[in-house]
């Protein structure tokens, strides 16, 4: 396929799977706020789904399309980015102030599931095993199961903080404002949402592929740059304003929420429907990971005081742009 083709497939593809994620996260909480569901029920579990809704649908459709190495990519990659190349130059803007439940809960939890997910991607390395690294069916309903358990505990928070309000009369100043549409509007939004999700994301990946092949370059290696940053638009997008306008926590528990979403739920998702060779993504990938989210952590409980200064971000930053350096490097050897 013609290169520019390929590129106009993977612009076209994103704005597809940006646009589809608004639509679906707008049509969804228009309809909770119509059914009477709290606000913050929404926030903590509608929008943070909307804004990784574009990293399940590439994932899912690279995975269905046989191009494992876009789809397991696209998480990791993601992942990485979002605590990286996100909150490292929104910190370099204005220092950013975490919650104390995302210090003390959310972060180490982050932690515990992406160290769950290394081993049972990495078979040969934890297991001994003769044959090729794999995320399993079985490994997809484990990851599921865990999703479930941070839903349980979504919501144990969710209704705790609406108690809270109730007492207080007032609803908490950051949960989210919701527009309400009409019903039929309402779904519509979700309809035609998912539906440029699915085509998005599979355009989005042909034409990523396709661009891999006409340059030579790994799928994985695609899937943990290109494809990454193009998926996390949302969480840029999110971020940014929510800093802004002086939320800071929101836009590290927007960041660190849809990192658990792609860990947990994403990868649980897509396994489950087929198993995901872990082909391209090495056990270093998976320690670049975790180093973000250990920093992250390390940063907020212990030199900031919960709160992630300009030096840090600066730190965040350098370490997105060596590691990848060290991506384009190992493609040149």
């Amino acid at each position: 396929m013609n290169l520019h083709i390929s590129i106009l497939m993977l612009l076209g593809g994103l704005a597809l799977i940006y646009y589809g994620a608004n639509f679906l996260t707008d049509g969804a909480s228009s309809i909770a706020r119509r059914m009477q569901v709290s606000g913050l029920v929404i926030g903590l579990t509608i929008v943070a789904v909307g804004t990784s809704a574009p990293e399940l649908a590439v994932s899912l459709t690279s995975a269905i399309q046989g191009k494992e190495s876009i789809s397991l990519g696209n998480v990791v990659g993601s992942n990485i980015f979002n605590i990286l190349a996100i909150l490292g130059p929104v910190a370099l803007i204005s220092p950013l102030k975490v919650a104390k439940s995302t210090t003390y809960v959310e972060i180490p939890m982050l932690i515990i599931f992406s160290v769950i997910l290394l081993i049972l991607a990495q078979d040969t390395l934890f297991e001994g095993s003769a044959g090729a690294d794999i995320i399993s069916r079985g490994d997809g309903i484990i990851l599921l199961l865990l999703f479930f358990m941070f839903i349980s505990y979504t919501f144990y928070i969710a209704r705790k903080s609406i108690r809270e309000e109730k007492a207080l009369k007032t609803e908490s100043p950051d949960a989210p404002k919701i527009k309400v549409y009409g019903w039929g509007l309402s779904i519509l939004m979700v309809l035609g949402g998912l539906a440029m999700l699915v085509f998005g994301g599979n355009t989005f990946t042909i034409g990523a592929s396709d661009i891999a092949r006409a340059l030579g370059v790994q799928e994985a290696i695609i899937g943990l740059t290109l494809v990454a940053f193009g998926t996390s638009v949302p969480e840029l997008a999110t971020s940014i304003i929510a800093a802004r306008k002086g939320h800071a926590d929101m836009a590290i528990g927007n960041i660190v929420g849809s990192n658990i979403f792609n860990t947990i739920f994403i990868l649980g998702i897509t396994a489950t429907v087929l198993p995901i060779p872990t082909q391209g993504i090495t056990a270093f990938d998976f320690g670049v990971m975790m180093l973000a989210t250990i920093l992250l952590f390390m940063f907020t409980l212990f030199y900031g005081k919960r709160e992630i200064k300009r030096l840090e971000g600066f730190i965040l930053l350098a370490t997105y742009l060596a590691y990848t350096t060290w991506l384009v490097a190992q493609q040149l050897v």
